[in-house]
């Protein structure tokens, strides 16, 4: 077959985080259609979704109001990640930004129950910590409730409305639930933990008296609970096998929903709460199931019994489907990646495990070529994250190069997310360059199992990710037959020290400090190992990143060129921590895939 253009692939386009107007008279969702992310709204009437949000920049979240016709939408501008709150009505006219100030992050709570005011914490004050504050919308006033040297995120109001629920991030996989008293100030805390646990998706039941959330406290994996708010006291609904990551209760509170990552793939469950007693739930039966995918969010409508989710698959991009229910039904919402890739050049990757150095089993996932036989030119393409993990779902950029021709494999090394806690903290400080192993031991799998050509196989990651390839470009030069690097981290050291300051405190868990550990960075970091590089190297930065500064980008491109070495360097000046806009995704990808061609095939 003859191969699609990179220009095709990157305009698939999608269609994600459906949510329901007040009275259910329209879904709202946030779609690339236009080529940026902007809010859409589908109604049951009307067969084509209507644009109701025209930024400049991506739309980051859309919020609806659940008693008023009114919208609060997040949008950055340049892919600066410092979000703005925006409120509108349902049909998009007259947007008012309630925040105006781009230099710093706010980041939308929820809505009261009542409607009338919202929830949203910022670092206006330091530019480092974040604060609560609330919005009464009709006074436009904002009101500061809770201030604390921490990294806060406002959440759900309780049913009573005079409290406000905030998760307190002391790490990425350390959390607090707090509860907040919106007159006074006054704090509770929900969630006492000695050592580690996550506190996730929070939700209250009708009568304020439960607490539905999802956590790995005493868990190796993310399991629901119920937190009894009177005692504290944590009832297990799901076993500590595979981890929970969405989760929804409906309008009513009497059905939940919520799906389970079960190696890579999501498995969605339906509990009747009016039929469940203690720790057993009651599950709806003959529900049919979404494709094999990712379910990357959850909603329920709100007078009836429909759940809109968010399915990324791998055969059906990532759009919106809605489930009813008490009909048993589920059926595709939008459409918005039809129009540019046939489904039929979209491929399924092969789910397979392989053994590191010391034993580990790895899990990663294999895509190869259609209607093409080995041996073949592999991209070895490495997650960020640290902690995230690769998952079944739809990603345009593999399934470009795979339609290219090559076979992309993408592996889950230790320090991925998904595979229980002990799994995540294997790589963390003194055991980085364990990871980085994994990384390099899958090029024997990929040659003994996978029919991959080995002097062909290229790595390539964006942000650790980028770390990832130019560590294994550096401590593993011989296996390497180019390198693609995208926002990544070049020096530890430097990427601690000039890293946003909101987001140092989160990160050095699991690098570790400068004062600690800077002379291991410095004896590991790629920039320090130049030398050793014998891959040809690509590398892609936008000059907006907060989170990895375009410095480390540039500080490797210049060591490279001072050796003489071949390195392609593109800087967008529009660009933030990725590549989102359109035309420099075209730009982008298409240069790495022909920078790849001519040191690959």
């Amino acid at each position: 077959m003859k191969p699609i253009s990179v220009a095709r692939y990157m305009e698939v386009r999608s269609a994600a985080g459906g949510v329901f107007a007040y009275d259910d008279s329209a879904m709202y969702f946030v779609s690339t259609l236009t080529g940026i992310p902007q809010v859409w709204r589908q109604q049951p009437a009307v067969p084509w979704p209507q644009q109701i949000t025209f930024f400049s920049d991506r739309v980051m979240g859309v919020a609806p109001s659940p008693t008023e016709p009114l919208l609060c939408v997040e949008a950055d501008e340049g892919g600066s990640e410092r979000a703005q709150l925006f409120l509108m009505d349902l049909e998009g006219t007259d947007p008012v930004n309630i925040t105006d100030d781009p230099a710093h992050i706010y980041s939308l709570g929820a809505f009261s129950p009542d409607g009338k005011r919202l929830s949203y914490c910022t670092n206006r004050r330091n530019g480092r910590d974040f604060d609560l504050y609330v919005y009464d919308i009709a006074d436009n006033r904002h009101t500061p409730v809770h201030e604390s040297a921490h990294t806060n995120y406002a959440s759900v109001f309780h049913p009573s409305g005079d409290k406000v629920l905030v998760s307190r991030h002391h790490t990425n996989l350390n959390h607090d639930l707090i509860l907040v008293d919106i007159a006074s100030g006054e704090t509770t805390l929900l969630t006492p933990h000695e050592g580690e646990a996550r506190f996730e998706a929070p939700r209250f039941s009708e009568d304020g008296s439960t607490l539905y959330v999802l956590t790995d406290k005493d868990s190796e994996f993310v399991r629901l609970a119920a937190i009894d708010m009177a005692t504290q006291a944590i009832t297990w609904l799901t076993a500590d096998d595979w981890g929970v990551d969405a989760l929804s209760l409906s309008a009513d509170k009497s059905f939940l929903a919520y799906s389970r990552n079960e190696d890579g793939t999501s498995k969605l469950y339906v509990a009747d709460l009016t039929k469940s007693s203690g720790d057993t739930l009651a599950y709806v039966s003959g529900l049919p199931e979404p494709p094999a995918g990712v379910i990357a969010s959850l909603t329920w409508n709100k007078r009836g019994r429909s759940i809109a989710l968010t399915l990324s698959s791998p055969t059906y991009a990532t759009e919106v489907w809605k489930l009813d229910v008490d009909a048993r039904r589920i059926d595709r919402v939008t459409f918005a990646s039809i129009s540019s890739v046939p489904a039929s050049r979209f491929v399924e990757p092969e789910l397979v495990h392989y053994d590191s150095f010391d034993g580990l089993s790895v899990p990663a996932f294999y895509y190869r070529p259609q209607d093409t036989s080995g041996p073949y030119p592999v991209v070895v393409y490495v997650h960020g994250g640290p902690e995230s993990q690769s998952r079944n779902s739809f990603n345009a950029i593999v399934q470009y190069f795979v339609n290219r021709g090559y076979a992309v494999f993408v592996p889950n090394v230790r320090g991925s997310d998904g595979y229980g806690r002990t799994f995540v903290h294997l790589d963390d400080v003194r055991k980085r360059m364990d990871s980085v192993a994994d990384l390099a031991q899958c090029v024997d799998w990929l040659v003994d199992h996978g029919d991959a050509k080995r002097d062909a196989i290229a790595v390539m990651g964006g942000s650790y990710g980028g770390f990832m390839t130019l560590a294994a470009v550096t401590h593993y030069p011989d296996l390497w037959a180019a390198g693609v690097d995208i926002v990544g981290i070049a020096n530890l050291r430097t990427f601690i020290e000039n890293t946003s300051p909101y987001r140092r405190h989160l990160r050095e868990p699991e690098y570790g400090t400068i004062a600690a550990d800077g002379e291991f960075f410095d004896a590991i970091s790629p920039i320090h190992h130049v030398d050793r590089i014998t891959a040809p190297m690509i590398v892609v930065h936008g000059a907006n990143d907060p989170r990895v500064p375009v410095g480390e980008a540039e500080q490797m491109v210049a060591a490279l060129k001072a050796r003489n070495h071949p390195v392609e360097y593109l800087r967008f000046e529009d660009e933030g921590h990725g590549v989102v806009k359109l035309g420099n995704r075209i730009k982008a990808y298409g240069a790495i895939a022909d920078f790849l061609d001519r040191h690959l095939k």
